[in-house]
């Protein structure tokens, strides 16, 4: 546990411990896979339906109906990367090999998805195309969310993203370069709101120093167990934390429309498989995400613009 707080080299431990570095790394990993075992099933999952109405809920009183969490991606600088990876775990904007780290995190800097391990060579877009992020959403498994907003009636969720994302619906992105009042005003609440990862990012790698430095370990398996371990540790503090949420009320304000629904579930072959299409369809739509960017814009302007 220390080596993961405060990132402590393994043949700094032999002095009181009297173990010496193959053994502590041993250690380390075992400790790591037991963390995962024991505690991975409910820490390191999607979330239920109950929790996705109460993500609504925090997320519809921040102006923003519907929407999930925020998306984003994290390297972590892999020192013992083998020679012959270097070329494939290396980006030249890092110039150190490196893996990338997928999140998905809310408000209260609970991490809900999370994929790890692809080479540090590929950008967010690259990771996404390989992500199971989108897996329960396909097979129909996912709760189903209903909104409406602006009048419009819409039934997908979505995810705060930065620019380099698809302009899907089931992504939100900011306006670049903003130039009337409304659209600064949206750009200014979705930049703010997508910070949620990021800060997530930062109290993980505060919290578990080994994250922050080069991971030392020769084993890719090895690096994967410490991350997933780690982020484990740290949902485990914020549920321990977390408080009451306190969900500002306007009596003057029409109660939104935000609600989970029970998955709908498809078995069968080809029947199976269109309905698979269709829902990718669907999270892929391109002229939903643009209405639904119109909409947001006019929400946030009405509700907050004094």
């Amino acid at each position: 546990m220390r080596m993961l707080a405060y990132g402590t080299p393994a043949d700094a431990l032999d002095e009181y411990l009297k173990i010496g570095k193959s053994t502590a790394l041993e250690c380390m990993d075992k400790f790591a896979r037991g963390v995962i075992a024991v505690f991975g099933g409910e820490y390191l999952r999607l979330p239920t339906r109950e929790d996705i109405e109460c993500l609504l809920q925090v997320n519809e009183s921040r102006g923003f109906p519907e929407m999930l969490g925020s998306i984003d991606c994290m390297h972590w600088q892999w020192e013992k990367c083998p020679l012959a990876w270097r070329g494939q775990f290396t980006r030249g904007d890092y110039g150190v090999p490196t893996m990338i780290l997928e999140a998905v995190a809310s408000q209260d800097l609970r991490i809900w998805h999370a994929f790890f391990g692809i080479a540090g060579s590929n950008n967010d877009l690259n990771v996404l195309n390989q992500s199971p992020l989108f897996f329960d959403a396909l097979k129909g498994e996912a709760p189903q969310v209903q909104f409406s907003v602006n009048g419009n009636e819409y039934s997908t969720g979505y995810y705060l993203a930065d620019g380099i994302y698809p302009e899907w619906a089931a992504f939100m992105k900011t306006i670049p370069l903003p130039q009337i009042d409304k659209h600064k005003l949206f750009a200014k609440y979705q930049e703010g709101a997508r910070k949620d990862v990021e800060r997530a990012f930062g109290v993980l790698q505060s919290r578990f120093t080994i994250v922050r430095r080069p991971a030392r370990l020769w084993q890719r398996k090895s690096v994967g167990r410490i991350m997933r371990a780690c982020m484990i540790l740290h949902n485990m503090i914020v549920e321990d934390e977390r408080e009451q949420v306190n969900v500002h009320i306007d009596l003057n304000e029409i109660p939104g429309a935000s609600f989970a629904l029970l998955p709908e579930v498809n078995v069968g072959g080809n029947l199976f498989f269109a309905y698979v299409l269709r829902r990718k369809a669907t999270i892929r739509a391109r002229p939903q995400h643009n209405q639904l960017k119109n909409d947001l814009v006019e929400h946030i302007w009405h509700r907050h613009h004094n």
